[in-house]
């Protein structure tokens, strides 16, 4: 079964070469090409969690013992000791899943429509590459093959931005890449410290910190820490986050927030916290208090944006600090809410996105003051953004509200008085999310009519790439459990490690 993995990969790669082949003629048949590989895509994925290998469907009682549901490893470069070592469990494959679906959705809604700047053939292979790339990160347990797939997204994102972006895509795609090479020198300087001092690079082997002492653990996990940081992207590292979704096309600012910062939250928990354990004890009060203070800062900053994208791309920064404070308490709650939380915000801050676009594309502006009366022009598109954005702000019974409010409760099971401060103010924070989103509707939906017009209608695509996001955002708000029960056993490995 642990071709699956490979086929997981090698789809994607083989349909963005496939639609490099069509003729300049063939651009809509290119976008349904490319629509059909991201599909049978979702196959193997899909089949991933039936195809466990005897013998390792569960975690053993050793916590160093990194146990994949399937994997492949091979020899790739003996003479570097590289393999390449895939692997799923219940770690990434939440992720894995959300991946193959954003995917598909956004290349279906290239077929009803593609922004101005290029050819919708290439955006689709770019987002195919995209695929491939977030995939592999979340399937390598190798450490040096993990930095290959992580850098192999940084140029199909710039390419997306700088050539189906908006009127300041350069500036917005120059910053992009230059934080993110910054944040890629730290990770390689982690890889590299983990992998010459334990002399191997396999995260199975150094899960628990096998073979690293206690002062490279802590150099380890400050190059981890920062590095991933800037992917997720966590405060103050964020600042290349709003002008990237600005001005991205609506695809884009999907993958982008949906998946791609979740690369960064992701190597936190795996490389970070899972082969540098010392280091995330001795780092876990600052990385507590930065989270807050990510919560706050995103969550204010709202309050005073008057752009649509630009409003929900910093409440990603709010989202984000509460997936760094589930995971800076380092306890079985706080990391079950930071996967948790990391699904959730994929799912709703993508519908957002989606909508985000569909509005701007509509009135040709993203101003809220030039908005308002939403729900008496395009009454469904209201209904719609209503919907993600209550389901953003943690309303109980949708997806945002489980790692939120086990974040906070995670924090305040972490006792002492630093903890119970942050927890308090992380409460706060979950708070003025509310007040942000409300002040939204309140400007678009519910307010006078603006001085841009939205049309009514919406298309087919539309319904399909938004449909699939709004049922899954209800079903992991009422069963949490649909995440949560593949979550448990490698976060009780990994906690287990921490002791």
């Amino acid at each position: 079964m642990s071709a699956l993995l490979v086929a997981v990969l090698l789809v994607p790669a083989l349909g963005a070469a496939v639609i490099a082949l069509f003729p300049r003629g063939r651009d809509h048949a290119a976008r349904v090409t490319g629509t059909i590989f991201a599909a049978v895509t979702l196959i193997p994925i899909a089949v991933l969690p039936f195809a466990r290998d005897d013998g390792w469907t569960t975690y053993s009682a050793t916590p160093t013992a990194l146990r994949p549901w399937t994997e492949f490893d091979v020899s790739w470069v003996p003479a570097l000791r590289l393999d390449f070592h895939l692997g799923v469990d219940g770690v990434s494959y939440p992720l894995v899943a959300l991946t193959g679906l954003l995917t598909v959705l956004c290349c279906a809604y290239t077929i009803g429509k593609v922004p101005s700047g290029g050819q919708g053939r290439t955006l689709v292979a770019l987002l195919l590459v995209l695929e491939a790339g977030i995939l592999g990160t979340f399937l390598a347990l190798d450490l040096i093959l993990f930095f290959l797939f992580f850098e192999v997204v940084l140029l199909p994102m710039y390419a997306v931005i700088i050539g189906w972006g908006g009127d300041d895509r350069r500036r917005a795609a120059r910053k992009f890449v230059l934080y993110t090479l910054f944040g890629s020198v730290l990770l390689l300087l982690g890889v590299i410290t983990v992998a010459v001092n334990a002399g191997t690079g396999d995260l199975a082997q150094l899960t628990g910190g096998t073979g690293l002492s206690r002062s490279t653990q802590l150099a380890a996990f400050a190059l981890f820490a920062v590095a991933f940081a800037v992917k997720a992207p966590l405060w103050p590292l964020h600042t290349w986050l709003p002008d990237a979704h600005t001005q991205a096309p609506t695809v884009g600012s999907v993958i982008l927030a949906g998946v791609l910062l979740k690369m960064g939250t992701y190597g936190l928990i795996r490389i970070g916290v899972g082969v540098a354990p010392l280091g995330a004890e001795w780092a876990a009060p600052l990385l507590g208090i930065l989270a807050v203070a990510a919560i706050l800062a995103g969550s204010l900053i709202c309050l005073r944006q008057t752009e649509l994208k630009r409003l929900i791309a910093y409440s990603s920064v709010g989202h984000m600090g509460f997936v760094l404070l589930g995971i800076a308490t380092l306890t079985a709650t706080g990391l079950q809410a930071a996967l948790l939380g990391n699904v959730a915000h994929g799912l709703i801050t993508g519908l957002l996105f989606f909508l985000a676009g569909a509005i701007k594309d509509r009135a040709h502006t993203g101003e809220l003051a030039d908005l308002g009366g939403l729900r008496e022009s395009a009454p469904r598109l209201a209904g719609l953004l209503g919907f993600a954005a209550i389901a953003s702000l943690g309303l109980p019974g949708l997806a945002g509200f489980w790692g939120e409010a086990f974040a906070v409760v995670a924090a305040v099971e972490r006792g002492g008085g630093l903890w119970l401060t942050l927890a308090v103010l992380a409460a706060i924070g979950g708070a003025l999310t509310a007040a942000y989103f409300l002040r939204l509707l309140r400007k678009v939906t519910h307010g006078p009519t603006g001085s841009a017009s939205v049309p009514a209608g919406i298309g087919g695509a539309e319904w399909f790439a938004w449909s699939p996001l709004a049922a899954l955002t209800l079903a992991v708000g009422l069963a949490p459990t649909l995440v949560l029960a593949a979550t448990s056993a490698p976060v009780r490995a990994l906690t287990e490690a921490l002791r």
